[in-house]
């Protein structure tokens, strides 16, 4: 396997398994500086150092440390298109299959959402996930009959903010209630 080196702008050969095992490495090294502080405070020799490499490794995989967070949320965003929103009624009302599809997510992914959505976490993370998420919901409710306008596309955003912003609270708070008594919950404060 031919690897591309950012730095150097070269191709090395690579065996495909420690590949992937040197940039995991690396992505955890970062991630367990991230959770710790602001990206901007993190630097390179903070990450080779804690994962175990050399720079040039760390250039071998990544730009910046920018470009490390980009790709964690890169490889996060696909999950969301998997959702199975196919099943949402007609009166453009998010039912119990997109609530627990979109916990699913973040259930699976709880480690990286609640830091990125999180007060030290990258702000524009939200935006993306509506963004992934929206086109998906949007054509399957045309499908069923909405109209495309301003209404839908404002409901949508409304009910992405809130189920995103409730979940998150959820995972981030000790003393919560079951799963299935958030969503009826939510069930009763929708529009």
């Amino acid at each position: 396997m031919l690897h591309y080196n950012v730095k150097w702008g070269v191709y090395m050969k690579k065996q495909p398994e420690v590949t992937t095992i040197t940039k995991q490495n690396l992505q955890d090294a970062f991630w367990t500086l991230y959770c710790q502080k602001r990206i901007e405070k993190i630097t390179i020799k903070e990450i080779t150092a804690l994962a175990g490499y050399n720079r040039g490794t760390f250039y071998e995989y990544f730009i910046d440390v920018y470009d490390v967070l980009e790709q964690i949320e890169n490889e996060l965003l696909p999950n969301l298109v998997r959702m199975p929103l196919s099943e949402m009624p007609r009166n453009d009302a998010l039912d119990n299959s997109a609530f627990g599809s979109l916990f699913k997510f973040f259930e699976e992914n709880s480690k990286y959402i609640t830091v990125l959505l999180g007060e030290h976490g990258d702000p524009s993370f939200l935006s993306k996930i509506k963004k992934t998420v929206s086109p998906i919901i949007k054509q399957t409710l045309i499908e069923k009959g909405a109209k495309d306008n301003f209404r839908l596309n404002a409901w949508i955003e409304y009910n992405l903010s809130a189920m995103v912003g409730i979940f998150n609270h959820w995972f981030t708070t000790e003393d919560k209630p079951p799963l299935d008594e958030l969503i009826k919950f939510m069930q009763t404060i929708k529009t």
